[in-house]
């Protein structure tokens, strides 16, 4: 039964060193995971990562009422952008198991993953946690182990982290832009998105 492999660690391990500052205006590619109207006159964009602590709290916390609020009412369009953070190979190995399960199940596994990252931190059992919620988006544990030593999938997810921090120049996650302005990066509560928005709408 295959572990998380050096290598994988070694190449997710890429593109992770970040510069500072932020760029006023990513730009959103067809990699990139969304939500919501693309028309909408507000483009909100987070940069986050699937083995962060900040990350999986906002999205456990905040980020249900903000969807409910302004991305299923067609207020907000919602753009993920996927970053690594130590420990890199299981933000790699999540990401990685979130695309095999389809554009479809995308943010549901990502959210399974942010749900069980206690779990995940606290047991130490990394991969048997993934697989599990890989299987119950369909996988076997067999495209689970190709999915996550798929080197083609990793190079296109270390060039996408490449990108963030050399281009884009993020440096930690979360990190939340909206219309093309950083409004927040770390913990972030719905009122100080709430008044983003409020700006943004101006």
């Amino acid at each position: 039964m295959p572990t998380f492999s050096r290598t994988l660690f070694i190449a997710a391990l890429v593109g992770v060193m970040a510069l500072a500052g932020c760029d006023k205006s990513p730009k959103i590619d067809a990699a990139d995971m969304s939500l919501g109207d693309p028309k909408a006159k507000i483009e909100m964009i987070e940069y986050a990562s699937a083995s962060c602590v900040h990350c999986a709290n906002f999205n456990n916390s905040v980020f249900p009422a903000f969807k409910a609020k302004y991305i299923d009412t067609g207020k907000v369009h919602y753009t993920f952008k996927e970053f690594l953070t130590p420990p890199v190979e299981v933000a790699a190995a999540g990401f990685l198991t979130a695309r095999c399960a389809g554009k479809d199940k995308y943010f549901s596994v990502i959210d399974a993953i942010f749900h069980a990252q206690t779990e995940m931190f606290q047991t130490g059992d990394m991969r048997g946690v993934l697989l599990r919620i890989a299987q119950s988006a369909g996988m076997t544990e067999a495209s689970f182990n190709s999915c996550i030593t798929d080197e083609t999938a990793l190079k296109a997810l270390n060039e996408r982290v490449d990108k963030a921090t050399k281009i884009d120049k993020i440096s930690g996650t979360p990190t939340f832009i909206i219309n093309g302005k950083q409004v927040a990066s770390g913990e972030v509560s719905l009122q100080q998105l709430d008044a983003a928005v409020v700006e943004a709408s101006k």
